[in-house]
């Protein structure tokens, strides 16, 4: 049995942890190409590759009930539970891009001179003047997504930082 919840702890780590990271990872630069469509795919997989991670917790905790007293298991699930919540903001910040990106700012300017938005995209865009300065609804729009980009960056960096912590303690942590 023991054998059985340790190849499930893996399998979970390797597939749910690493697609989890990889989608929150590459975000940030369809943010900044304004990809809508990616960003959806993007945030669909944080969203189901998120809760998939909760197995890898779950198993690790069947596997290792004997020894939950250890120094090295009571840190790494107080850092597993640190990295789902910051996954839970990253996804946040991805749906609210997707919002901004794809329902207040209008479509990207072909060349003609002309605005392809619509008249209902720019009352839906943020109309903060202090943001947006001279620029207009659109340049706001792309300001606000920025910010959403550097955040999601930041926290999946540390998101893929805090997993390589709790690998080296569960490799390295207790080693009998």
């Amino acid at each position: 049995m023991t054998d059985l919840l340790l190849w499930l702890h893996i399998g979970f780590a390797i597939f749910a942890l690493g697609p989890v990271t990889a989608a929150t990872v590459s975000t940030p630069r369809f943010i900044r190409a304004r990809n809508v469509d990616v960003l959806r795919y993007l945030h669909r997989t944080t969203r189901a590759y998120a809760i998939a991670g909760v197995g890898v917790f779950l198993f690790g905790v069947l596997l290792g009930r004997e020894y939950l007293g250890k120094p090295y298991l009571s840190v790494s699930m107080t850092l597993f539970i640190v990295a789902m919540v910051l996954l839970v903001i990253v996804e946040r910040d991805q749906r609210a891009a997707i919002r901004i990106l794809g329902g207040g700012a209008p479509a990207r300017d072909t060349g003609t001179g002309t605005d392809t938005g619509t008249d209902a995209d720019a009352d839906s865009a943020p109309q903060d003047d202090q943001a947006a300065g001279d620029r207009g609804p659109a340049a706001a729009a792309t300001g606000t997504a920025e910010a959403q980009t550097g955040r999601i960056a930041a926290l999946s960096g540390v998101v893929s930082l805090i997993w390589l912590v709790i690998l080296v303690l569960m490799v390295w942590g207790d080693p009998f």
